[in-house]
């Protein structure tokens, strides 16, 4: 892993890519609110919100990777449902992400979370500031208040 808490994403050159970082984001809706989590202190991004998920590993489907990172991260499982968009973004200093963005239904709400997430809450989209939101998240995010307008 890269000191920024994603592997490495050039060879030592940093103009010189040697690819992305596919993650998986879960759409979970309650009403009209969808969840978010916040970043802890000390890791990338920290204390902005997102929506929860993570790193889809090599040979692993988008699907399982957020099974996967929802349980480790939030503590409950998580039935993906639908793929809704495909974002990419450039970290400037950090990586290219591709964001798969799938909608999911939570198996229970009674989160027991990981040491990398500080928060949980539950949001219209339209009254979250872009600005507290993870960069590589907000396209989406604009798409939603967009929908619910």
């Amino acid at each position: 892993m890269a000191a920024s808490g994603y592997p490495p994403y050039h060879d030592g050159h940093p103009g010189r890519r040697i690819g992305r970082v596919q993650v998986a984001a879960a759409v979970v809706w309650e009403g009209d609110r969808v969840l978010l989590a916040q970043r802890s202190p000390g890791i990338p991004n920290p204390l902005l919100w997102e929506f929860p998920g993570g790193r889809i590993e090599p040979g692993e489907s988008a699907e399982h990777a957020l099974a996967r990172e929802i349980h480790e991260e939030l503590g409950v499982a998580v039935t993906p449902r639908e793929l809704l968009a495909v974002e990419i973004h450039d970290y400037p200093h950090g990586p290219e992400v591709e964001i798969h963005f799938l909608h999911c239904l939570l198996a229970d709400r009674q989160f027991r979370l990981a040491p990398e997430v500080q928060a949980v809450r539950w949001v219209r989209p339209a009254e979250v500031d872009p600005a507290t939101v993870v960069a590589g998240d907000r396209a989406f995010l604009a798409k939603l208040v967009d929908r619910q307008a």
